[in-house]
Order: structure tokens, then sequence, then C-alpha cells
């Protein structure tokens, strides 16, 4: 299994930067096709334009790998209410299922789908390669798709593991075919998968927001022994405030306490008018999360974190950050850790430019991430 190494600069607005990083790294997309496009990208309309072309042009040349890449990643900025939102979407995962198709007809791979209230919950499954070292539940956070997830799934099979890699509320297919927006109460998706396959004794690994839902349906789930925060993420509201001014941070913190539902809306468009990364990450999270406004998304939001929870946590922890992390401030670390009174056990990896893995995620580096998670399971295991 081979995985893209690098850290490229792309484009000056840090998340578009990351996200075409994101669409090479872990999507299939190639550096000289982004290349052609990367500084045509100004603007949500601009990302969907230019990204769909590629896709295009992927297509009439026969490059299918690619082609899925850009035409995922081109629906990540389309928001709700774009007719080719879905168009897109739908069209990239029919494209991988097919290309792929042949994990799943010599029996690689199987596809499930789990009963969770009025939805199913789609999961792959890959079985160890070779002796069994353990169980692993895989899944990925605010803006994940479970196929981008596909061959760190069968890298970490192919070294002795069982995987099941799954998306719950709120993520790729559930929430864009089924409408199913995100629960915060992540131990209900994960305590479905667990009866229905009848797991115990289970290592999850949660990447992005996944490194605060992880943990917290670690804190009533106790199937689970072991948990990866592949990312640091104590609170969805502290994270969201790093991207602001300190002045403004207090001026939020002050007006949610207060519910001026008002003033915060007002706030919001004038903050999304003036930065790119403010307008996606507010616009996706409403979708995402079922809220109407702004303000409501706020507080949402708050109900994601782990530091209500924390103390209820007692399984043997790693988190995994990175410096360089557009999204999130690293030293976050601290607050997360603080509140891990009832731990077995706690490992903190930082991973930074020299190893090309200082972006969040650490998409650069996905086999280092990947080796360091598996060093760390047979050490706790022991």
């Amino acid at each position: 299994m081979h995985f893209k190494t690098g850290e490229y600069q792309l484009n000056n607005e840090p998340n578009f930067n990351f996200q075409l990083n994101r669409t090479i790294m872990w999507d299939g997309g190639d550096i000289n096709d982004i290349e052609q496009i990367s500084q045509k990208i100004t603007n949500s309309e601009t990302w969907k334009k230019e990204l769909v072309s590629l896709g295009d042009v992927a297509i009439k040349g026969n490059r299918i790998k690619e082609a899925i890449a850009y035409y995922r990643m081109s629906e990540f900025f389309m928001y709700d209410g774009d007719s080719d939102k879905l168009l897109y979407y739908q069209k990239a995962t029919s494209m991988f299922y097919d290309y792929y198709s042949e994990f799943f007809t010599n029996g690689r791979v199987k596809k499930y789908e789990v009963p969770y209230e009025n939805i199913v919950l789609p999961v792959l499954f890959a079985k160890a390669n070779g002796s069994f070292r353990d169980i692993i539940i895989l899944h990925g956070g605010n803006d994940s798709y479970m196929e981008e997830l596909f061959f760190g799934m069968l890298y970490l099979s192919e070294h002795g593991f069982d995987v099941y890699l799954f998306e719950g509320p709120g993520q790729g297919g559930v929430l864009r075919t089924q409408g199913k927006p995100f629960t915060h109460e992540w131990e209900k998706p994960v305590g479905k998968i667990c009866d229905y396959f009848n797991l115990n004794d289970v290592t999850i690994i949660g990447a992005s927001l996944g490194g605060m839902l992880a943990p917290r349906a670690a804190a009533f789930e106790k199937r689970i022994k072991r948990v990866v925060c592949w990312s640091i993420f104590p609170n969805f509201l502290y994270v969201t405030y790093g991207l602001l001014s300190k002045k403004l941070k207090n001026a939020f913190s002050f007006f949610i306490k207060i519910k001026a539902k008002f003033i915060i809306n007002i706030i919001a468009k004038i903050k999304m008018k003036r930065s790119q990364l403010i307008h996606w990450g507010l616009k996706h999270g409403m979708y995402a999360y079922g809220a109407n406004t702004p303000y409501d998304y706020f507080t949402k939001m708050n109900k994601f974190q782990m530091l209500d929870i924390g103390n209820k946590i007692d399984q043997d922890v790693l988190i995994i950050g990175a410096t360089k992390d557009h999204f999130i401030n690293y030293h976050l670390y601290k607050e997360e850790i603080d509140v891990l009174t009832n731990i077995h056990s706690l490992t903190f990896k930082l991973f930074t430019e020299k190893q090309n893995a200082s972006s969040h995620c650490n998409v650069g580096n996905t086999k280092l991430i990947l080796d360091n998670i598996i060093d760390w399971i047979l050490l706790v295991k022991k």
C-alpha cells in the first residue's frame, strides 16, 4: 500500500491550500493537475468550477482515479441548496466503487449497512491479513468521506487488524443522501456497530473532529479499550474561537452566554463576507449540523466537546497533533489532557514540517501516522 508524502504551498488562503493538499494526498489527485488551477481559486465558486473542470479533463483522458478525486472534492465547497452538490457526490462515489470493485468481488473488502434510528450506517470491513492483532473501528470527522480512509483501512488490515470503517450521522452519504445531521452522542452509532458485529475489546480511531467524537464514545461505550484521537479537539467551539482574534473571541463568548442571537448572527454575516474560511465553515457547519442560523450552529457546537466527560474516559489514549494545523491551535492539547484524569495511559505525539506531517490530520504523511498508531496499539496491548 503506497501513500504519497509531501506538503505543498498551492494557494495563499490556508483552507483552500489544505484542501488542495488533501485532494492530492488522500483522494488520488495529481500535483501536476492541481498546480495548473490552484492560483485560480479565490472563492467557493472558483473552487467548484476548477475542480469540476479537472474532473472532466481527467475523464476524457481515462484517468478515473484522478477524476474521482476532483469530482469528490468539487462538492466540498458547494453549499446546501446547490443542485450540483448531491450530483457530484453521487458521481464520485459511484465511480469510486466501480473503479475499485475488485476489492469487493474478491472478498478483500465487504460492505454492510447497519440499522441506526431511521437510517443505516454504511460500514466497510477489511479482515486482518496474517496474524490477528486487534479490532479497529475507524471513522472521520466534520467533513469526512468514508472513501478517503479506504486505503488507510487496507493498510491497517495488512498489518493484522480487523478494521471496520464507517460513516456516522453528519458524514458522507449519511448526511448527503439520508439527511441525518451530526450527533455529539457518538457512543450511539458506535454502540450499534459493536452490537451488529458482536465486537468487544476494540480500538477506535477518529480523525479530525473524530479526535473528539472517538473519546466521547469511549466515555460511555466500554467495549472500547483503546482510543486514538487523530487530531487535538477538546471542544468544537474552542477550536472555532482559535480562528478569531482575542477581542472577537471574548465578544462571541459574552454574546453566546447572554443568548444574544441577533448580534451573533450580524457579526457572523460580516465575518463571512471578509473571510473565505469562516464563510465556508459556517455554511458547511449549518448544513451538517442541521442549524438554521450561525447562532444555532454555535450553540450546537458547544455540545461537541470532551471537556465535560473527560473524567469518564478510562481507556488507553493516544492524541496526535500537528504544529501547523490551520484549523486547530495545537496548544489546545493542554486543555484536553488536563480533563483526562482517569485514563489508563496517555501518549501525546506532535508532528512537524520536517516529517511532512504538520498540517491538519497530518495529510502529508499518512503512512507515518498509521505506523505510529500501529506501534502504539501493540505497545499498550502488551
